[in-house]
């Protein structure tokens, strides 16, 4: 009998706040709810995070399980230092809108290479080729750049035929770009999994 006469009054409370208005806030519990009235018709607005759905691994056997293993090991390795080379690169690419003379540009750009260097060269140090090789996709999923288009908008076209060089020398290419629906799907989808706290 109390839930009847609770639900009436609440009812009751709604259609009094519905009265016209195009938009309503309503508090159900400890999130809020929009809606929207139309022609004395109330339609409840919700935003939700988007959804992945990843068929099931199936695996031919024990090896193929211990490669994916492997594969889902070095990205989660290397994924870090790509988030961080992404938004390294906006806020030079912002930074450098700003100042006026290439002199300021340049001088920003070395401190700011410095600074890297010093505070992750070691740690990039100890990466494997085949970690060295992901980290060079996963670069240019975060910022939209090959590494080579990142180096040469940077440090110009002379470093960035350097490391280019030194990079094919081991196998890599810094211009590989990221292919989330082709070779890199694997990858995409691994990367996912890491940003919703799956793995």
């Amino acid at each position: 009998m109390k839930r009847i006469l609770f639900t009436g009054l609440l009812i009751s409370w709604v259609s009094f706040l519905i009265k016209g208005q195009d938009t309503l806030l309503l508090s159900a519990g400890p999130f809020p709810l929009w809606g929207i009235i139309q022609n004395g018709d109330t339609a409840f607005l919700s935003a939700i995070e988007e959804a992945y759905i990843f068929p099931t691994r199936k695996f031919k056997n024990n090896r193929d399980m211990q490669r994916y293993r492997k594969l889902i090991r070095n990205v989660k390795r290397v994924y870090p230092y790509a988030k961080i080379a992404g938004q390294k690169f906006r806020e030079i690419d912002a930074t450098l809108a700003t100042l006026k003379t290439e002199k300021q540009q340049k001088e920003y750009i070395k401190r700011v290479e410095a600074e890297i260097m010093n505070q992750y060269e070691d740690d990039l140090k100890k990466l494997t080729l085949t970690q060295g090789r992901i980290l060079i996709k996963l670069v240019d999923r975060e910022t939209g750049h090959t590494s080579y288009e990142v180096v040469k908008e940077l440090q110009g076209n002379f470093k960035a035929f350097l490391w280019q060089t030194l990079a094919r020398l081991f196998g890599s290419n810094l211009k590989w770009a990221f292919d989330e629906k082709g070779e890199d799907k694997l990858i995409n989808e691994i990367v996912v999994m890491i940003e919703k706290g799956v793995l």
